[in-house]
């Protein structure tokens, strides 16, 4: 029997997790997060998977410190994988593996290399993405692919939406490459890294609207950022504005001497500077409903 130890978080750790274990993985020991209260917890718990199978789970602060590498250098796993954990492994812990240490990404590597995989394929339009399971190194996301699964990114489809998706693609991908791990004859293929690039993380602040953007542009940011992350905003002479859902009507247009939001026979337009209408399908202004019913339209945002 194989042996392993597991750094897992989030829906794809869950799910991960659980795969190794249908395999019959032994796995001595799983690393996870605590949930963060300031965070929308949105997600499954790998503690509970933890619990319910009687697997013992820590959650250090930081697992790169000379305890926590003893304590797990002394259970000599054979592999060391890493689901959605949020902290990078030192060299030290990489070398705890004797057979090797694998990560799984939310994307298509080598693209969307780094953080927010899915919000930053959402944002950039692309219309496919995935799951990426690879050896780790002591750099982001670039060591050999094992496998990939893609799934498709529907024009209208938000991160919560494509998450949910690479999340069964995380999933199919370890169910498939597993046995090959396990058996010795997996086939490793180097990464080009010149295919892609890395991204960073992304805060609140990075969901204000651009108007000089066109609407294809806004929707983008629109869906990327919705519910559950914290929405694409504005701050408008109403108060702040915050689009949670739309959809492109018009994506080019002549844009607008000034950027506005209009009610037109029972919706809410938005006019950017950058040209094309968007269709504001569910909306907030200073954390009440927004309708087309208010009376504060036209509303310029120039």
């Amino acid at each position: 029997m194989s042996s392993a130890i597991v750094f897992a978080y989030h829906n794809v750790g869950v799910r991960c997790l659980k795969v190794l274990l249908a395999h019959g993985v032994e796995v001595k020991l799983v690393l996870t997060h605590p949930d963060n209260p300031q965070e929308n917890i949105w997600f499954e718990s790998v503690q509970a998977v933890c619990d319910d199978y009687g697997i013992p789970c820590i959650s250090p602060a930081d697992p790169n410190v000379p305890e926590i590498e003893q304590q797990l250098a002394a259970l000599a796993p054979d592999f060391v994988f890493s689901f959605y954990y949020r902290h990078m492994l030192q060299a030290p812990l990489l070398a705890i593996a004797q057979r090797g240490a694998f990560n799984m990404h939310g994307s298509l590597l080598p693209k969307y290399r780094g953080r927010a995989p899915v919000n930053w394929a959402v944002l950039h339009g692309e219309r496919e993405t995935g799951a990426s399971l690879h050896a780790m190194n002591l750099k982001p996301d670039n060591g050999a692919l094992v496998d990939q699964v893609a799934v498709p990114i529907l024009p209208n489809d938000t991160s919560h939406d494509v998450f949910a998706k690479v999340t069964v693609a995380a999933e199919v991908c370890l169910d498939r490459a597993l046995p090959a791990l396990l058996d010795g004859t997996a086939k490793m293929l180097p990464q080009d890294l010149k295919q892609g690039a890395y991204f960073g993380g992304r805060g609140a602040a990075d969901g204000r609207i651009v108007l000089a953007q066109n609407a294809r542009q806004i929707h983008n940011l629109v869906r990327a950022v919705s519910r559950p992350y914290p929405g694409a905003f504005l701050e408008t002479a109403a108060g702040k504005l915050l689009i949670w859902r739309s959809r492109v009507l018009a994506p080019d247009t002549v844009a607008p001497a000034t950027s506005r939001i209009e009610s037109d026979h029972g919706r809410l337009l938005l006019h950017p500077a950058g040209g094309g209408i968007l269709h504001i399908l569910d909306a907030e202004l200073n954390g009440q409903p927004l309708t087309a019913a208010s009376p504060i339209f036209p509303l310029n945002l120039n």
